[in-house]
């Protein structure tokens, strides 16, 4: 884990920003991809997202404050990314076909090795409202705290828990329903 302190301060400074935004990068990578994954599903989709992330993030760090954790800051960078890329996408897909599309995604995907629990979970998710889609993914995969995902997200955190209580509840119900 890298010293977020730290990392601030050498992204504050020219000579040893390059490196100390290559550590970010580094770190949250891979968390970030599989937030995105979980959104979007597709591999490639999520892999440019996480590009996209970055680009801004390193654009924009002269305006990173440090009133939140540069993790958060990222992860709000990143939620917004792919919640943008899922409303251009929406566009092109019928929306009564958005199960059918996700499960033929996962299936025909070469990195999903899931079963087939997993690939119900990821169709019962595919189908809640977006941002209840993202406090679902940020709590119970990234074990996010509420107080986190409200920076990330800009929302209350009794919002965020109404919001995951609900993402829960649809879940079980997709689940009872299959039975």
């Amino acid at each position: 884990m890298i010293n977020e302190q730290e990392i601030i301060q050498q992204l504050q400074q020219k000579k040893t920003r390059e490196s100390a935004f290559s550590k970010l990068v580094y770190e949250y990578q891979e968390p970030i991809y599989w937030q995105i994954r979980r959104l979007v599903t597709d591999h490639d989709d999520a892999n440019d997202i996480v590009q996209n992330t970055f680009l801004k993030a390193w654009s924009a760090i002269d305006s990173f404050r440090g009133e939140s954790k540069i993790s958060t800051w990222l992860f709000r960078i990143a939620i917004n990314e792919a919640l943008n890329f899922i409303d251009k996408k929406k566009q092109n897909i019928y929306l009564d076909d958005t199960e059918n599309s996700v499960a033929y995604m996962l299936r025909s995907d070469p990195y999903f090795d899931g079963d087939e629990t997993q690939l119900q979970l990821q169709q019962a998710i595919s189908q809640l409202p977006e941002k209840q889609r993202a406090v679902f993914n940020l709590k119970y995969f990234q074990e996010m705290k509420y107080e986190d995902m409200s920076q990330v997200l800009d929302t209350s955190v009794g919002a965020l828990k109404a919001s995951y209580h609900h993402a829960v509840k649809k879940i079980c119900a997709f689940f009872n329903s299959i039975d």
